[in-house]
């Protein structure tokens, strides 16, 4: 129980580790994600603003092509004048890139997430980006290359038909950011490369996971090597516990054999009258009591002498569900079995058979007046199934689990006066558990309970 109990605990502060790490590193790379979109869309808003491009980017500073000097030449020379004049922008102009960004940043209109100056002058030459037109029956009208290398003409139809296709004005194309808009009858996709930034986002995400689960592991080995002090206590508690119960019942064996003894032989002597027939019969009880918290004690220090052979389980439940037929008849009750023959198990028998007896006692005991009882024994996939099924006068559902705690005792289904102190069910579960199976209790209707035992064949 101890072992279990620390493994539950190890288990559950693992779970909540990783559900914290599992929200922090989420909500951290979704944001991380959400920031590049949101710079990608900034920027498409801004060339969609301005035709296509940067409004004013270095037109100051721009080299036309055609006086680019050509390395072919004799005289080329690396370094370029910047002031070389620029004849495409001929027309004087006010604004200059920077101080489209100053606007830009110091905006006082709402701005994603509310970010303000996220934009440099270097923009416009970090950004790789492309846009296409197309005219009214989709085809292609003009397209403008010049900010990017990477996409070809031969791309063109194809990413121009995925987009139309998805009907979003705003998406991602491979690693592209687009953005599309109509104007005069035609229209304009606008493709933003996001390549690196999605990149960075990538390798943030796994070198995070990976440290999450560096960090799991560290977590994991110190709960490991800490668990055991944090379980100490409860260990000394339950240890002291299981062995008064063992040294308390060693004790209770030796008075109550005299008890008895002594009641025998005061029947000899005065003859059997009433008052001894009681003694005799709580005595009895006592001793029965005695054994079984004996007998659990030492299911639990897994000190049982339990002897592992295979041995035929049909024959044995069986027998057992026989030995009761003539007490349920004399109680007019109706016990019926459904048995699949030749089914072998390896375990105890006689534990096996002591877990038989006591859901087999359990349910006569407490099946209502002219209840049934129903036994079955099958093979279940690679288990045994065990079922006893019996009707009660009522079952509260709440009590289900509460069925194999130790002196539990439903009061719709169990009472004094039946003769059970409520730990028949306890031993049943240590036994099942020592035999690596489960043991379950359920409620097919309000009026029937059903013990299912699931043992590995």
């Amino acid at each position: 129980m101890i072992r279990t109990l620390r493994f539950r605990f190890i288990r559950l502060a693992m779970l909540s580790v990783a559900l914290v790490l599992f929200l922090i590193i989420g909500t951290i790379n979704v944001l991380n994600y959400r920031n590049v979109v949101r710079d990608a869309d900034m920027i498409l808003g801004i060339l969609t603003d301005n035709g296509g491009h940067f409004p004013g980017a270095g037109r100051e500073n721009r080299i036309p092509p055609h006086d680019m000097p050509s390395p072919e030449q004799d005289d080329f020379i690396p370094a370029v004048p910047y002031d070389a004049p620029d004849p495409e922008y001929e027309e004087e102009t006010d604004t200059t890139w920077a101080q489209e960004m100053e606007a830009w940043n110091n905006a006082e209109d709402e701005r994603p997430f509310g970010r303000k100056g996220s934009l440099s002058e270097e923009t416009p030459f970090e950004s790789r980006y492309f846009s296409v037109t197309l005219n009214e029956d989709n085809s292609i009208d003009t397209y403008d290359f010049t900010s990017i290398a990477a996409v070809e003409e031969a791309d063109l139809e194809e990413l121009s038909q995925t987009v139309l296709k998805s009907s979003h004005q705003k998406g991602f194309w491979r690693q592209y950011r687009y953005v599309t808009w109509e104007e005069d009858g035609k229209t304009t996709l606008l493709f933003l490369d996001c390549g690196r930034s999605l990149e960075n986002a990538q390798t943030f995400l796994l070198f995070s996971i990976l440290v999450s689960l560096l960090g799991l592991a560290g977590v994991l080995l110190l709960v490991v090597l800490l668990s055991g002090r944090v379980i100490r206590p409860v260990q000394e508690s339950y240890e002291k516990q299981k062995q008064f119960i063992t040294d308390a019942g060693h004790e209770l064996k030796t008075p109550l054999t005299i008890i008895d003894a002594d009641i025998s032989v005061a029947e000899m002597e005065g003859g059997p009258s009433e008052w001894l027939d009681d003694v005799k019969i709580q005595t009895k009880r006592l001793a029965g009591l005695t054994n079984d918290l004996i007998y659990l004690s030492r299911m639990d220090e897994g000190q049982a002498d339990m002897q592992m052979i295979d041995f035929p389980l049909s024959d044995v439940v069986a027998d057992t569900v026989q030995s009761f037929r003539a007490r349920a008849q004399l109680e007019q009750k109706t016990l019926s079995a459904s048995i699949e023959p030749m089914i072998s198990c390896e375990g105890d028998e006689k534990s096996l058979t002591k877990l038989i007896t006591i859901l087999l006692d359990n349910a006569v005991k407490y099946t209502s007046e002219k209840g049934d009882i129903s036994v079955s024994l099958h093979k279940k996939s690679k288990n045994i199934e065990l079922i006893v099924q019996n009707d009660v006068e009522s079952v509260d559902p709440a009590s289900l689990p509460h069925f194999f705690d130790r002196f539990y005792r439903a009061d719709s289904s169990r009472n004094s006066s039946s003769g059970g102190y409520g730990i028949g069910l306890s031993i049943a579960q240590a036994i099942v558990t020592a035999h690596k199976g489960r043991i379950t209790a359920s409620a097919p209707s309000e009026t029937s309970l059903r013990i299912t035992v699931l043992l590995p064949c």
